[in-house]
């Protein structure tokens, strides 16, 4: 087995465990709170996130609220999400303004993405993660979207990626072409960059 099949292998099995954990939503909510916690101390203010699919953390909830403390605290700068929009020409991700009823189409793989909404550039951007490793590599399905996009992207956003604690892979062997996370967060706390205290 060449090692693309053996990453088609390993995602498949990690997705349908991910579908299969009986405690998947006592752990969203966990990892809920360590997002909304990991949260206060930036100064972010339009953050990329993803539309969940296939059993994978809904990092939305935790946007918004993000978004509405903003609001409270009457901040000068409106603080703003987006979600991706896949550019078929490049093959790399654009981020669109989303919000609670904002108008959704179905892009080619039958996710939904904003309307016809406003294009942004985020400064914090969180990512999916299949799986994760240390050094902050991620496994993701396997388009390629991501790493293209964050070679691209110009500043490149600060980026988060988002899992659950049973997707750490500590063999994991990353590619030349796949381009390490900043942070990784999971139900347990921040993962990546692991602190060993002073």
């Amino acid at each position: 087995m060449d090692r693309s099949e053996e990453k088609r292998a390993l995602r498949q099995r990690l997705v349908e465990q991910r579908l299969k954990m009986p405690d998947r939503l006592r752990r969203a909510d966990l990892l809920q709170q360590v997002m909304r916690i990991w949260l206060v101390g930036r100064s972010d203010t339009v953050i990329g996130a993803y539309w969940p699919i296939k059993g994978e953390f809904d990092p939305l909830p935790a946007l918004h609220r993000w978004k509405e403390d903003g609001e409270l605290l009457d901040e000068p700068q409106l603080r703003r999400i987006a979600l991706p929009v896949i550019d078929k020409v490049h093959q790399t991700l654009k981020f669109h303004a989303w919000f609670p009823g904002c108008p959704m189409e179905e892009d080619a793989f039958g996710i939904p993405k904003p309307k016809d909404t406003e294009i942004v550039v985020p400064t914090l951007l969180f990512v999916p993660c299949v799986g994760y490793a240390v050094g902050g590599y991620r496994l993701g399905y396997g388009g390629g979207f991501y790493d293209r996009t964050l070679a691209q992207l110009q500043p490149r956003p600060f980026t988060a990626g988002l899992g659950f604690a049973a997707g750490f892979l500590p063999e994991f062997e990353p590619e030349a072409h796949d381009v390490p996370l900043d942070a990784i967060l999971n139900e347990l706390g921040v993962v990546w960059p692991i602190s060993l205290g002073d």
